[in-house]
């Protein structure tokens, strides 16, 4: 863990504050922030608190943990209006749901005339404790998103208005799964945290993921 790695990681969360503007705030110079970023001080407690105060987060996230879960495969971290869009969805709950999730909606579309169709997917909540525990099940929904113009057929259509997301782009995410992309949620969580940002739950998808060699995670805010 790394006081100093803390700090820089904030900064950037912040709109890549300057160590300028960063020692303004607390009334210090840049070279008390120089300092404590190369790890070759450490604040006194009143400033602690204030960095706390500025970044939103607790002492023990500034002193006691590596706040920075990112790797180089990350890029783009950013607050989106993502605009209104129309949907098909597709659940499957299973032991390994998601690319039978995803293989449907492609299906959907291709059945509908939509060659390049962009599909997402999200983590399907709603699963029982025996599914979960007794038989290691886990859900997943993949969606189409419906090209303007074109009336899928046959199938349930759902409209998502225009709103406010936190979002990050992911590079080869497949090449460690079970790290980077959890690293990312991690990342766009302190990103939220750091801003003053809260997750919305209710009326859009919470959260969702682009499907294919590179990704993009979306996390609903306001």
């Amino acid at each position: 863990m790394s006081l100093g790695k803390n700090l820089q990681y904030l900064r950037q969360l912040s709109g890549n504050m300057t160590q300028e503007a960063l020692a303004e705030k607390l009334n210090v110079s840049r070279q008390t922030i120089s300092k404590w970023e190369s790890d070759a001080a450490n604040p006194e407690m009143e400033k602690a608190f204030e960095l706390c105060k500025i970044f939103n987060c607790s002492l023990d996230n500034l002193f006691r943990e590596d706040m920075d879960k990112r790797s180089d495969k990350y890029s783009d971290l950013r607050l989106e209006e993502v605009k209104g869009f129309r949907y098909v969805e597709y659940t499957v709950i299973s032991t390994d749901p998601e690319s039978d999730a995803i293989d449907k909606v492609y299906r959907y579309a291709k059945e509908n005339g939509d060659e390049t169709p962009k599909v997402i997917g999200w983590d399907f909540p709603n699963l029982s404790a025996e599914q979960i525990n007794v038989f290691n099940m886990h859900g997943y929904t993949a969606a189409w998103i419906v090209p303007e113009g074109m009336t899928p057929k046959g199938l349930a259509l759902k409209e998502q208005k225009e709103h406010k997301y936190v979002a990050i782009h992911i590079d080869r995410p497949f090449d460690n799964p079970f790290v980077t992309i959890p690293g990312a949620y991690r990342t766009l969580d302190d990103f939220m945290r750091t801003n003053g940002l809260l997750h919305v739950e209710n009326e859009v998808i919470p959260c969702f993921e682009t499907d294919g060699e590179s990704m993009d995670v979306y996390i609903a805010c306001k």
